[in-house]
């Protein structure tokens, strides 16, 4: 199964630009022109969708993103990337504005009203929200948890190390918690952007799904079977040529900074949305002014590679008690025994605290350990420097 890819052209910031070279869109076909009908390159790019500047954060989302999210309710993994330079829409297109939402919210809110139209199933859904930034991952969540490490295990597979988790019951608490992570944020004023991105952030949501009832759960196998997925939305940092941002010191550091592919943490972190286990998306953006016309090109370049990508996804159903959903589910029962003589709210509020203090005992735990883990390691290379 091939990614998904789509252009998104902005608008341009001044009547003056629009008379200048800028891209045309015909159907899902992009090629740059001078004036309407008289083509200046022959060269021209094919996607699944290429959006004018006439289309809206909505309309986007519907055709790219939507199947992604349902899949994701129902077991599949999914990722969505946007890339582009910057001030070429991509934090509009994925954070958008009060009127015109973005596929962020939208997103979060397809979700939770999908999770509550699904009655013969329980849910828990935990999120996380981190940052690259010059190679090295920091916590948004939480601004003490910084150059965290990954690791593989054979039953987490790879995950960052001390990441926070929260355990969420509503679209508002999500939303909620990414605008606490975007405080966090690195950003740096340019000559292109008084606001840009210097890091790639990467927003996850882990949804455990499980059948109330044997086989009545979106073709739940068992009702002891939890369809763990993971949604990752990936927004990448502004791509473009350091002459033009007129940066040093560190912007310039922030820029230049190479990240290889088998081994960059960009690409490790999502993994199997890059040629594994995953249904993918990719919005990439693109200025329409003739003064970006070779960033946009490079744009279209990386888009077209990426279009390659191939994908195998497939429900993740497992039967052991690696899942929180499952492991939890009796300390939650008791739980709401004890509190039937309270009002619903209340024991709501009781059951998601459960959740969230069991859920930061085992990531204080796990830290810990790595702490103990490294410590023996020193102490081993020690003597053996001192046997030496």
């Amino acid at each position: 199964m091939r990614s998904q890819l789509a252009i998104r052209v902005r608008s341009p910031k001044t009547e003056e630009d629009s008379n200048g070279s800028y891209w045309k869109v015909d159907d899902n076909r992009i090629f740059l022109h001078k004036t309407p009908g008289t083509p200046i390159s022959s060269v021209s790019y094919a996607f699944d969708h290429v959006f004018d500047q006439t289309s809206t954060n909505s309309t986007v989302y519907g055709l790219l993103f939507k199947n992604i999210i349902e899949a994701v309710v129902e077991g599949f993994n999914g990722t969505a990337f946007a890339y582009g330079q910057t001030s070429s829409g991509k934090i509009f297109t994925m954070n958008g504005s009060e009127g015109d939402p973005g596929v962020v919210p939208l997103t979060v809110r397809d979700i939770f009203e999908k999770i509550q139209m699904t009655t013969d199933c329980e849910f828990l859904i935990r999120v996380s929200y981190m940052e690259i930034y010059n190679e090295e991952i920091n916590d948004l969540s939480a601004v003490e948890n910084q150059k965290l490490p990954i690791h593989e295990s054979l039953e987490r597979g790879i995950f960052v190390a001390g990441l926070r988790e929260e355990i969420v019951n509503s679209a508002e608490q999500v939303l909620e918690l990414i605008e606490l992570g975007e405080v966090n944020q690195h950003f740096g004023e340019t000559n292109m952007n008084a606001r840009s991105s210097r890091s790639h952030t990467i927003f996850r949501m882990v949804i455990e799904g499980r059948g109330k009832v044997s086989n009545c759960c979106n073709g739940y196998s068992n009702s002891d079977a939890v369809r763990v997925s993971v949604l990752n939305l990936v927004d990448l940092a502004g791509s473009e040529r350091i002459a033009k941002t007129g940066v040093g010191g560190v912007r310039l550091t922030e820029g230049k900074a190479h990240i290889p592919y088998r081994d960059g943490k960009l690409t490790r972190i999502p993994q199997p949305a890059l040629g594994g286990n995953a249904k993918t998306s990719i919005i990439c953006t693109v200025a329409p002014e003739e003064v970006h016309v070779e960033e946009s090109k490079g744009t279209l370049q990386f888009a077209s590679r990426a279009k390659r990508i191939t994908n195998c996804a497939q429900v993740n159903e497992i039967l052991t008690d690696a899942a929180l959903l499952k492991r939890r589910r009796q300390e939650i029962e008791e739980l709401c025994k004890k509190l039937q003589g309270s009002c619903s709210d209340v024991l709501e509020q009781e059951i998601l605290k459960l959740r969230n203090d069991m859920l930061k005992y085992e990531l204080e735990r796990e830290k810990l350990a790595m702490e103990l883990e490294e410590e023996r390691k020193s102490r081993k290379e020690r003597d053996e420097c001192i046997r030496d």
